[in-house]
């Protein structure tokens, strides 16, 4: 097993015969033959020919068709495919409802979507209508009634829906993960997450570098700044929460035994866009003359019915190191982990009123799918949380049973954004989340995260 594609390869054949006819087993009807998932891509930019590639690397897979309205992204994964050994699959993109073709396909049993956020809803409700289950990229949903469309839409077609949220595999994300599991820490009460990072060379480019370089956005801009910058300009709000806020809900136990039950957020003044603009644009720039709603950094406070609280940030317009900030506090101890502060104090074991380095703990609590994944993984991009995410989504669409984030999770994860909108928008005023679940939260079983499989 000298590569990724050899050793996913062994490892599907281990399950073969529940793979090979899943309809038997889980129910609803999947046309899979031959035990490989027939898959096809909306979004070919370069979030989706990182999943593309990683898909690539499977022999449990068929790439039936891609879907792109820039022809230079459709020319790249055509040469991806090419290289990897595939079959040609069929091209759609002519237009921006092209893709509504694309899911008329009977060789096509699951997709996923890696598109704008605008689109992400839309696509999602019609690719779940096409009985396709469902990958959907981050964030899900924009508004409350988007949220509502993913979870009505699967329960009325009995299609799944998983939202890729690839920080949920992260190797120290499941290692703690695994200690809340062991009640390293007791009984849980108040976590911390967010998404710090500095994205002024993302939302600004030249229009032809897609990061690092200008000051241009929407038509002449490229890449995310063609479309990403433009929320910045006309909502404030948190409008990306799940990387932070996905580990911390599956901790908590959100939608399956607790759930999210209400948030205030506010924001600072927003000075970071335009000071970049003018830095590396001159004063004279037009977009200099723009100004920004959203504020620099935005602040969410979630209560949970379990008594658990969550603090949220927002932090992307203003210098600063990458950081999703986490903090896990229960009766028994604390830990506050990210990629360059890991630390621990478990009363009874660490030294009295001392945090520890969280590097032994990491170690013995290590995940098994990383035990069992990790030296395949690393290749797969942000340091293999994307070879996991890609897994349980192949996985769970090859067996046609609940992924391990479903849509409700999608929505209850994306509903920040509207609810802090509104909050900021009244003084930091408390907004309602609504259960999503229709009260089923308090019987719905957790998901089974801490075994090898997916």
């Amino acid at each position: 097993m000298n590569s990724r594609r050899g050793f996913v390869k062994t490892a599907a054949l281990a399950s073969a015969g529940m793979a090979m006819v899943p309809e038997t087993v889980f129910g609803k009807k999947l046309n899979i033959y031959d035990g490989k998932l027939r898959l096809a891509f909306i979004g070919v930019g370069l979030r989706g020919a990182n999943h593309l590639n990683n898909a690539l690397q499977r022999k449990d897979v068929e790439i039936t068709a891609i879907c792109d309205i820039d022809p230079k992204r459709v020319e790249i994964a055509l040469g991806k495919l090419s290289e990897a050994g595939f079959k040609k699959p069929k091209v759609f993109g002519e237009n921006t409802l092209d893709y509504k073709n694309l899911l008329e396909l009977q060789e096509v049993d699951a997709v996923i979507i890696s598109t704008p956020w605008l689109w992400h809803t839309k696509m999602a409700v019609d690719a779940m209508e096409a009985g396709k289950y469902t990958g959907l990229e981050v964030s899900a949903a924009n508004t409350l009634e988007e949220c509502w469309d993913l979870v009505n839409t699967h329960e009325r077609t009995g299609s799944h829906l998983m939202i890729l949220e690839n920080v949920c595999y992260r190797r120290d994300v499941l290692a703690v993960l695994n200690m809340v599991k062991k009640d390293v820490f007791g009984e849980m009460l108040h976590f911390t997450c967010g998404y710090k990072h500095d994205l002024r060379g993302v939302k600004f480019n030249d229009g032809q570098t897609a990061y690092g370089k200008g000051v241009e956005f929407g038509e002449k801009g490229i890449s995310e700044s063609k479309w990403r910058t433009q929320h910045s300009l006309l909502r404030n709000a948190d409008v990306y929460p799940t990387h932070g806020l996905g580990p911390i809900a599956v901790m908590a136990d959100v939608n399956r035994g607790n759930r999210f039950v209400s948030m205030t957020s506010h924001a600072t003044k927003g000075v970071g866009l335009h000071k970049y603009i003018v830095d590396n644009g001159g004063e004279s720039h037009p977009n200099a003359k723009l100004k920004w709603k959203q504020g620099d950094v935005i602040t969410s406070t979630i209560e949970t019915a379990n008594g658990e609280t969550i603090i949220v940030t927002h932090d992307v317009n203003s210098p600063r190191p990458y950081s999703l900030g986490f903090t896990v506090q229960g009766s028994k101890g604390i830990t506050d982990f990210d990629y360059h502060t890991r630390r621990i104090y478990v009363e009874g074991v660490s030294k009295n009123h001392s945090w520890e380095d969280m590097d032994t703990w990491l170690k013995k609590y290590d995940h098994p799918l990383w035990k069992k994944y990790g030296e395949y993984a690393m290749g797969s991009g942000h340091g293999g949380m994307d070879f996991f995410v890609m897994n349980a989504f192949v996985e769970s669409a090859k067996q046609n049973i609940a992924p391990p984030m479903d849509a409700y999770d999608a929505a209850a994860w994306s509903a920040v954004t509207p609810l802090s909108e509104a909050s900021i928008e009244n003084n930091g005023e408390p907004q309602d989340f609504p259960d999503f679940t229709r009260g089923m939260w308090i019987k719905r079983k957790p998901y089974n995260w801490i075994k090898e499989t997916f």
